[in-house]
């Protein structure tokens, strides 16, 4: 994976390679890992995304499963869109499981949702939340999330959708819009969809022309804290300002509300048991140079960086039963993507070492003693 500066209480391996544009990270009931890959488009029709690519339409976005040593797509066929190279693919981008072991995936889309412009039968089954059925590679609509943004902008900006981030708690389904800048929530059953946050916009300077100008959130990493309330991640818009990024708190009743800030280009976010919270950055720098990092913020607020330079444009985070910490790496690059594993290296017991000094001074003062008695 090449040079990765690591924290010196962590070591590094990749535990999954040759991957299309991977995102998502979910455990399953089964503990094997599930990475969505938003696929390299295709040959199909083409069209102009918000962020002014133009992208083509393909059948090859998929789920790849991970475990005991070994890595199989076990869903293939997703849609997915990109430029011609394959690169920045979108498609899948984020799965997650039920208590049952039900498994859902939501689609990007990137776009005006508006039929008018992505029109659904040229394009189908982008900007969804989906349940999948690993046994039989299929998949049926829970939710059309872009059509939800089509017909209720709950932002008031422009119409965009592009779903990232995916939560499954309690039978319900909460889904960052990273292009509708909201948090919405429905029913596993696909009963009930609403906006539970929307995301404030704020102020930044155009770096061509020195005027200031809006800044869009773009919400995309979501967890649960443990403790009733749920954390978002932002993105940003342009000028993608380094250090200008936050996560959110989300608590019932009560807008958005910023927990931790200074961050470049969120992700992916994990909390692990003992309450830190994880916090992957896209970008550590300039949003386009994609050397990222991962942060752990203790419950007191202390920051340490466990993995930085070598991550490329990272995009999922996941934390397994163990603590082990699983990144999805080179997000943005068709067959080069890859799942690494960071692991806590033992902490040294020293009580063996302690208890010989301890005796080795106990000895050596009665020899004190004895030779201080018979002198």
């Amino acid at each position: 994976m090449g040079e990765t500066a690591l924290s010196a209480q962590f070591t590094s391996s990749v535990v999954a390679s040759g991957l299309d544009n991977p995102r998502g990270l979910a455990f399953g009931l089964d503990g094997a890992l599930y990475v969505t890959e938003s696929g390299v488009g295709g040959t199909g029709a083409s069209v102009v995304l918000g962020d002014g690519q133009t992208a083509q339409y393909g059948s090859s976005g998929a789920i790849t499963k991970i475990q005991n040593g070994q890595q199989t797509r076990i869903i293939t066929g997703l849609p997915s869109l990109a430029p011609s190279n394959g690169g920045g693919g979108i498609g899948p981008s984020s799965i997650a499981f039920d208590s049952s072991g039900k498994a859902y995936v939501i689609t990007g889309l990137g776009a005006n949702p508006d039929p008018s412009y992505f029109n659904p039968l040229i394009f189908p089954d982008f900007g969804k939340l989906l349940q999948v059925d690993f046994n039989t590679n299929s998949w049926t609509t829970v939710a059309d999330l872009g059509a939800f943004e089509a017909a209720n902008n709950p932002d008031g900006s422009d119409l965009n959708s592009n779903p990232y981030g995916l939560l499954i708690q309690n039978d319900i389904a909460y889904v960052t819009d990273a292009g509708g800048n909201d948090l919405l929530q429905v029913n596993t059953d696909g009963s009930n969809l609403n906006v539970r946050a929307v995301f404030p916009s704020s102020l930044g300077t155009n770096p061509f022309t020195g005027q200031t100008i809006p800044v869009q959130s773009v919400p995309t990493a979501i967890a649960s804290s443990g403790s009733g309330e749920l954390f978002v991640g932002q993105l940003t818009g342009f000028p993608f300002t380094p250090g200008t990024a936050n996560v959110y708190k989300i608590s019932s009743g009560l807008p958005p509300e910023i927990y931790a800030g200074g961050f470049t280009g969120i992700t992916g976010l994990a909390v692990d048991p003992q309450g830190s919270l994880y916090v992957l950055q896209f970008a550590s720098q300039e949003l386009l140079s994609g050397n990222g990092a991962l942060i752990k913020i203790d419950p007191d607020g202390t920051r340490t960086t466990i993995a930085s330079d070598g991550l490329i444009a990272p995009t999922g985070l996941a934390i397994g039963t163990d603590g082990s910490i699983y990144v999805s790496n080179k997000g943005a690059l068709p067959g080069q993507g890859e799942v690494l594993k960071f692991v806590a290296k033992p902490v040294p017991d020293n009580s063996s070492a302690t208890l010989g000094l301890i005796a080795l001074g106990t000895i050596s003062a009665v020899s004190q003693i004895k030779k201080n008695k018979f002198n």
